[in-house]
């Protein structure tokens, strides 16, 4: 797997109002993926706080990213369940979401992701999935 072939995913697969989030694949490993969201007023409520549908939108993108890191291709897959924790506001920085594959099987697959402030490195926002592994 190579960050190029990452970030593509994002074109391929993904709806254009999810790429209108200007996410960028800030980093990977083995076990997880990491994109970076630009901090944007288009993206940003009262205060300039980031809001909570980038943030989940985010998640599920990034989580996708994650698999097909995992599987080294990507395989058709559809949220079953999102667990979603708001911890703190993020404001006024750049926001990194970290998706991790905890586990995955023929049919299922189960992630965590952190979203967390990439100056500061606070978490802001907790999730959990569950995909159908189409």
């Amino acid at each position: 797997m190579d960050t190029n072939t990452l970030q593509s995913a994002l074109a391929e697969y993904f709806a254009p109002w999810v790429q209108e989030l200007g996410m960028k694949v800030d980093g990977f490993d083995a076990g997880s993926v990491t994109l970076r969201i630009p901090q944007s007023d288009r993206l940003s409520r009262v205060g300039g706080m980031l809001c909570g549908q980038a943030m989940m939108a985010a998640a599920d993108t990034g989580m996708v990213l994650a698999l097909i890191n995992q599987f080294g291709e990507f395989r058709p897959c559809t949220t079953v369940q999102m667990n979603t924790s708001f911890l703190k506001p993020l404001s006024k920085q750049d926001a990194l979401v970290q998706a991790r594959v905890v586990r995955a099987g023929k049919t299922i697959a189960f992630g965590e992701i952190d979203i967390r402030g990439a100056d500061d490195g606070k978490s802001v926002c907790r999730a959990s999935v569950t995909y159908a592994l189409l």
